[in-house]
């Protein structure tokens, strides 16, 4: 007799992620590296599939329709502003990284920075905050005991 209802799937693979499949999908796919909740939300909308159904649930055929959606959002037509790589340096086009390539292409940006010796890339190359922050007082580096003022 054939099984109506698919085995449950503890670990689900998506976007070469192992995901727990007692999760949520939209919480389940903001595990994965660059998709955030939001852009979660977004690609199970787009998709037809339930936020809050389980993905150990989900049929095969779904899983890897979801993967494959997962890897190239970009295909599901929405708009730049939900991308997380908007004008590549390089190709000058929208993406949407993930995983291990988010990971080489901010490492990559920060290189770059560091070669044509831009500010960002002068605060990058010598570990201070880059951002504006202040540094008075915080991001201190090693040992420090008895931090005081100078006197005026």
């Amino acid at each position: 007799m054939a099984r109506l209802v698919e085995e449950f799937k503890y670990i689900v693979r998506i976007g070469d992620t192992d995901i727990d499949g007692s999760l949520p999908a939209v919480y389940g796919l903001a595990k994965i590296k660059g998709i955030g909740y939001t852009t979660a939300l977004a690609i199970l909308r787009k998709l037809g599939i339930d936020p809050h159904m389980r993905l150990g649930y989900l049929s095969e055929t779904r899983i890897r329709e979801l993967d494959e959606k997962v890897r190239d959002i970009t295909q599901l037509g929405f708009p730049s502003w939900l991308y997380n790589r908007r004008k590549d340096y390089t190709t000058g086009k929208d993406l949407h990284l993930i995983g291990a390539d988010l990971v080489f292409y901010a490492r990559q940006d920060i290189e770059r920075e560091k070669r044509i010796k831009s500010w960002r890339g002068l605060r990058h190359s010598l570990g201070l905050k880059v951002r504006g922050q202040r540094t008075a007082t915080t991001g201190r580096l090693g040992m420090t005991v008895g931090v005081s003022k100078k006197s005026r």
